[in-house]
């Protein structure tokens, strides 16, 4: 449909003035990137509807025929035609045209006065100047001109319009665009901020670390100097060995030039004989004086020895993870770490590190829970690889303490099944790789009482082997009719006034070679009280002691020295609900398991005890430390074995091993004492 067929064309001349005026007065007011306002073309138009009810007027004074047809009204040239668009349309159109329309507009009272000019017919030339007009400019009659002048106007302000809003929509994406960095540079500080935090704690945990190993550092520091003092007296007291050495082989060649002489001159063999009872008599002496020294000696040896024990500690404490045996899961990698000792991997490892996964934390997104890392020192601690000689080794001082008088007593800690029998007796086969603390020490004793004869020492010793089962003492070295009667062992006091304790109904036998121990071995072994629980199918429900009593003489001196060497396998140590067994003797295992964590922590209880030095400590509370209450006190050496599985399943009751272990370890206990006559 035609455009003048619409609307009276005057009135669409002036709509067009007005929507430019319009436009003009927008583009001061476009809206700036990222508003929220925009306006295009049609809301221009909009805003355009009170200055169109402003002008409705104007038709009833302008009068134009419309009743011959007209020229077809140029459409809007299209954005890719450009500026060259409003050139193609009539030539009767011009500048002065739109001035005239313009001037009709605002002044529609002096229109009527121009005479209404013909239209014409397209194609024909422009109309002549008006007189008084400039020249290019419409006449006022011009309509149609003045309207394609202003439908090119608008067409411009429309493309510029449709620009201004591109530059917008880009301004938007780009708001946009600055606003999701802005979001992701805001995660990426949160993260960095958790793992600023977490390097602060690992900063803090490697500070507390270095304390520690400062005052490690410290503590061997001093016992080095120590130890270099003690040198330099050796070294002090060889020198004047050797004087006198030189000064003894002074005094022989004097001696034999003297004898040579005397067998020169055959008629002085009165003064001979003379010189040889003086000679003799020399020697007689010098064999007292060294007798005397090497004796002096030896009490210089015990003294040092202990000494060196007690600088070490009365109550130390040693950590020993046990293998993977075969069908077991290996454990994950950094589940066990066992950090090297200040001066590297030479140096024993004296720590280790627990990791612990805790379940109750894990996240609803299902991501692993997190890692609780748990730190234990001790005075040795033993990987799985460590052989058993390799063991022995650190604790044959301490043995050798027994035999200078000194009550010793060295304890097997630890759940069912982490290794504590075998560090104690051995494996099975007569392996002598395999060999526990108590064959090998018996061995050394035997040894070193041997060497001792030589300087006048005799020894005897005397075992017992004995296990206590819900608190009642039974025998484990009991044959014939006397097996199974181990309820009628009490402890008792060796006699009135008497502070040596014995077991009665017990077989205490004299022992003095390797195989005669090792038959009482096998015979305990036999006796002693297992069980099957859910932690071990051969599980040892109850305590077992081997006591060896040590006694010394040395008869030339009237010398006498005598103290016990306990060796102690104590019961598995786990809590009820994981050590239950299933059947008909729940109620035995529940008892057993009362019964031995009882007396587990009647023994830490005297431990403690004896640390603050209080005036009661509680041995009768249990049979185990009334058993021990001689080698417990301080005139005593004591050495924890706390033994763990390498197994994650069984970290629980690991964990509560060496909190125990620790509590112990960090106590102290007075100046041992030997128990010498």
């Amino acid at each position: 449909m035609n455009m003048q067929a619409q609307r009276p064309p005057l009135l669409e001349v002036k709509r067009n003035f007005e929507l430019k005026t319009t436009l003009v007065k927008a583009s001061s007011r476009l809206p700036l990137p990222g508003s929220k306002l925009k306006r295009g073309p049609e809301q221009m138009e909009d805003a355009l509807e009170p200055a169109k009810k402003r002008t409705r007027g104007l038709g009833a004074v302008t009068k134009i025929d419309t009743s011959r047809p007209r020229g077809p009204v140029l459409s809007t040239v299209s954005q890719t035609q450009g500026p060259t668009a409003a050139q193609k349309g009539p030539k009767k159109t011009g500048p002065r045209g739109c001035a005239t329309v313009a001037s009709v507009l605002k002044n529609p009272k002096a229109a009527p006065a121009a005479p209404a000019a013909p239209a014409q017919k397209p194609g024909t030339s422009a109309a002549p100047m008006v007189a008084g007009k400039r020249p290019g400019k419409r006449p006022a009659w011009d309509l149609k001109g003045q309207l394609c002048d202003l439908n090119e106007e608008l067409k411009r302000y429309r493309e510029k319009t449709q620009k201004l809003d591109q530059e917008n929509q880009g301004l938007r994406e780009q708001l946009k665009e600055a606003q999701e960095q802005a979001t992701v540079l805001g995660t990426e500080r949160n993260t960095l901020a958790g793992e600023l935090a977490s390097v602060q704690t690992q900063a803090e945990q490697s500070q507390q670390k270095l304390e520690t190993l400062c005052a490690r550092v410290l503590e061997l520091e001093e016992c080095l100097g120590t130890k270099e003092r003690l040198v330099q007296e050796l070294q002090k007291e060889k020198l004047e060995l050797q004087e006198e050495q030189k000064a003894l082989a002074t005094r022989l060649e004097e001696q034999e030039r003297r004898l040579q002489a005397s067998e020169t001159a055959l008629s002085s063999s009165e003064a001979e004989v003379v010189s040889l009872r003086q000679k003799a008599a020399a020697q007689v002496t010098l064999l007292a004086e060294q007798g005397d020294r090497l004796h002096g000696l030896e009490m210089e040896r015990r003294r040092l020895h202990n000494q060196l024990q007690e600088l070490k500690g009365n109550i130390r404490v040693f950590c020993r993870v046990r293998p993977v045996l075969a069908g077991e899961p290996t454990p994950s990698p950094g589940f066990l770490l066992f950090p090297h000792g200040p001066a590297g991997p030479s140096d024993p490892p004296t720590h280790l590190s627990v990791s612990r996964s805790d379940d109750r934390r894990a996240t609803l997104t299902g991501a692993p829970a997190p890692t609780t890392r748990h730190d234990f020192s001790f005075d040795r601690v033993f990987p799985p690889g460590s052989k058993q000689e390799e063991v022995f080794e650190e604790i044959s001082m301490l043995v050798q303490s027994a035999l200078d008088g000194y009550p010793v007593c060295i304890f097997a800690y630890g759940q069912t099944g982490s290794g504590k029998t075998f560090t104690m007796e051995g494996g099975p086969g007569g392996d002598p790789q395999l060999e526990g603390l108590i064959p090998r020490a018996l061995r050394h004793l035997f040894s070193v009482a041997q060497e001792m004869g030589g300087q006048g020492w005799t020894y005897s010793f005397v075992a017992s082997y004995v296990e206590i089962y819900n608190e009642t003492v039974r025998d484990l070295l009991a044959t014939g009719t006397r097996k199974g009667q181990g309820g009628e062992c009490e402890i008792r006091r060796a006699g009135p006034g008497s502070e040596e304790l014995t077991v009665t109904n017990a077989r205490y036998v004299p022992v003095s070679c390797e195989k005669e121990v090792e038959a009482l071995l096998h015979l305990a072994r036999q006796n002693r009280a297992v069980a099957r629980t859910a932690q071990n199918e051969r599980s040892s429900r109850s305590h077992s002691v081997f006591q060896l009593q040590i006694s010394g003489e040395h008869a030339a001196r009237g010398l006498q020295c005598g103290a016990p060497l306990n060796l102690i396998d104590l019961a598995g140590s786990e809590r009820l609900d994981p050590g239950l067994a299933l059947g008909p003797g729940e109620r035995d295992r529940l008892r057993e398991t009362q019964a031995i964590n009882s007396s587990l922590s009647t023994l830490g209880l005297v431990i403690m005890a004896l640390s603050n030095k209080e005036s009661h400590v509680p041995y009768r509370n249990s049979k185990l430390t009334y058993l021990l209450q001689n080698s417990l006190g301080g005139s005593a050496k004591m050495l924890m074995f706390v033994n763990i599985s390498p197994l994650e399943e069984n970290v629980s009751e690991s964990l509560n091993s060496l909190r125990f272990a620790s509590k112990v370890n960090q106590c102290v206990i007075g100046t041992a004492q030997a128990n010498k006559k």
